[in-house]
């Protein structure tokens, strides 16, 4: 049986959000669709994705305080 291996970043909050976004401008739709860490060596991140978007495009930002409070919204 094969062994269930544990994200490489459990235990860690992520410093990236990624988005599928749809648009541009301020017309432009921003949906959150998974999250990065960085790799230890500060030379790679690794990426979660809870979807695969078909269209748009898919966005990273580093996550802010102002993300945050805006429950992850750019």
């Amino acid at each position: 049986m094969a062994k269930k291996q544990q994200p490489p970043q459990a235990g860690r909050k992520p410093t990236h959000r990624l988005y599928r976004v749809l648009g541009d401008g301020d017309a432009a739709s921003w949906t959150p669709i998974g999250a990065a860490w960085p790799h230890k060596d500060g030379k790679g991140l690794s990426l979660t994705c809870d979807a695969v978007p078909l269209s748009g495009r898919i966005v990273l930002r580093l996550i802010t305080a102002r993300e945050q409070a805006a429950g992850g919204q750019p």
